[in-house]
């Protein structure tokens, strides 16, 4: 058993809480704006399309959306390194993850027809980072029983993520399939932040008033 036990502290649940807050923000403020969208295909279109402020009906919801998305994203990784063990992995994999959020909170600010590039860049920088924050995580996952059936899930869910951004990248992603390839690299990080915030939700924490267990050495 690792030397932390089966226990989190309170914050961890504040984790939990505002990564799946964020996850379930995301997803709304998609479906609210592409409902406003005549036209607008899973399939084809971007996701930042429904950000453009040209041609998006509820282009403010969507941008402003995702800096709260990317707000409660960095909050909840904030708090999540207080649910894993003090070690370099997980100071490299919070780090990560707080890239992909300050990412996503940045492309609200910079609409792809305004900032094309800065957009593109903030963009690929994002789906970077979320995929290997995953990887990276589920190494700081390693000898800890608190997460010993997530880490496979964790490691599966940022190749995937990297994979599908490879393909995303490749001749093989063309116009008419853009949005569908483009959501397979945003939809494994999507789902890792919802699950995660169930599962920290749902581990125990410190009694009140009892002392913490003892933080293992870092390796």
């Amino acid at each position: 058993m690792s030397s932390l036990g089966p226990l989190v502290p309170p914050s961890a649940h504040r984790a939990g809480a505002l990564l799946l807050a964020a996850s379930i923000e995301f997803v709304a403020v998609m479906a609210v704006a592409q409902s406003r969208f005549p036209g607008y295909s899973d399939v084809a279109n971007a996701i930042s399309d429904l950000g453009n402020t040209a041609t998006s009906p509820a282009y403010l919801v969507f941008d402003v959306g995702i800096v709260g998305f990317g707000l409660l994203g960095l909050a909840g990784a904030f708090y999540l390194r207080t649910a894993l063990r003090a070690r370099r992995t997980s100071k490299i994999g919070v780090g990560l993850l707080g890239v992909t959020f300050l990412g996503a909170l940045a492309i609200g600010f910079v609409p792809e027809n305004l900032h094309s590039s800065l957009h593109s860049l903030l963009s690929l920088v994002t789906f970077l980072a979320a995929g290997l924050s995953l990887l990276v995580l589920a190494l700081a996952m390693l000898r800890d029983t608190r997460w010993e059936r997530w880490r496979l899930y964790t490691l599966l869910s940022g190749a995937v993520d990297l994979v599908a951004l490879a393909v995303l990248l490749s001749p093989l992603t063309n116009s008419g399939n853009f949005g569908a390839v483009e959501r397979a690299v945003v939809a494994p990080g999507l789902l890792w932040a919802a699950l995660t915030g169930i599962r920290l939700l749902r581990i125990p924490v410190y009694e009140p008033g009892s002392s913490a267990p003892s933080s293992p050495v870092p390796d």
